[in-house]
């Protein structure tokens, strides 16, 4: 399978130079799929190369590095918008490794922007950034209405100019989800990456990573997620990351992310029957970078969906988002 070469290789990129046509094909395909064709690019940089790769992955780095270039522009126009409420802004995911100059960051495609600030203060920083250029993506009543009761965050915006989207969070888990992570301490504890703009602590980081993929999503792009976990893991003590994660109710999220970490990215380690599951799910992809186990993928879609809300709530919002035309992709 394509995706547990790209694990390999990314493991120990010197396989790289024993592979043959069709598992380079398979092996990029994989990468783009998983949009982790730049960090491929990084790994392998000085190992022998086919010719006809090195400008794909070439190409991939300096993507890579233009999006890290433009969310951290973005990151500092939200940053100067939100100055004058004095709202602590934490930016979180790819726009934050890339901001402390985490090894995470090295050759990741970075998206929207994602912050973090204090619940109370939704209200001045939703004003705020719509008086500097940011707009809703779609108006549509039920969406707007169940993100402000059940959500972490705000509704989608984008900026009228720039094309760049921004979600704003006040908590890293949906208010429905089992575990109820300490907002609070998020923010408190938050260290400064520039002008008007913080991170997570190292032990946040990887808590909130695990979060995002173990307890709130259906691991598409679980692979990246994982590759983040492996790298800020570097970063932090295990102890204090145990206690941290004691304190946010997610210990037991981030001892399958390092467990699944080593064994994928480190090398080995034990697993449990639920992990391999997990890690069944990631590979599930063919020598194409398809996805396959359509039945796997579809039941983590539902399972990302019944982790967020309670059964009777859950059936009422996928009855209302399939008659909307919502379908699971």
């Amino acid at each position: 399978m394509s995706a547990a070469l790209l694990v390999r290789v990314l493991r120990n990129p010197a396989a790289a130079e024993h592979l043959d046509a069709a598992q380079w094909n398979g092996l990029i395909a994989a990468a783009k799929a998983e949009r982790l064709i730049a960090t491929l690019a990084w790994r392998v940089e000085g190992v022998r190369l086919p010719e006809t790769v090195q400008p794909i992955l070439r190409d991939a780095r300096m993507d890579a590095a233009r999006e890290a270039r433009q969310a951290l522009w973005e990151a500092d126009r939200a940053a100067a918008a939100l100055a004058p409420i004095g709202v602590r802004m934490v930016v979180l995911k790819g726009t934050a490794y890339a901001a402390a100059g985490l090894s995470a960051g090295q050759g990741r495609f970075i998206g929207d922007l994602d912050i973090l600030v204090p619940r109370p203060a939704m209200g001045q920083v939703e004003r705020a950034l719509m008086a500097a250029g940011w707009e809703w993506v779609k108006e549509d009543a039920y969406d707007d209405a169940y993100y402000r009761q059940w959500m972490h965050e705000l509704p989608p915006m984008i900026h009228v100019e720039r094309d760049r989207m921004i979600d704003v969070h006040h908590t890293i888990l949906p208010l429905t989800a089992r575990p109820k992570p300490d907002a609070d301490a998020l923010l408190a504890d938050a260290v400064p990456a520039g002008e008007n703009v913080w991170t997570l602590s190292p032990e946040d980081r990887v808590i909130h990573a695990a979060a995002h993929m173990l307890a709130d999503g259906d691991l598409q792009g679980g692979l990246r997620n994982l590759w983040d976990i492996h790298c800020l893991l570097e970063d932090v003590d295990p102890v204090a990351l145990d206690r941290r994660a004691v304190r946010h109710g997610l210990r037991r999220h981030v001892a399958q992310a390092q467990r699944l970490a080593g064994a994928l990215y480190g090398g080995g380690g034990a697993l449990t029957p639920w992990d391999r599951i997990v890690r069944a799910r990631l590979l599930a992809r063919d020598g194409w970078g398809r996805e396959t186990r359509k039945l796997l993928v579809f039941a983590f879609y539902l399972r990302s969906h019944w982790l967020r809300m309670p059964p009777l709530m859950l059936a009422r919002h996928l009855w209302t988002k399939w008659r909307k035309g919502h379908r699971p992709r």
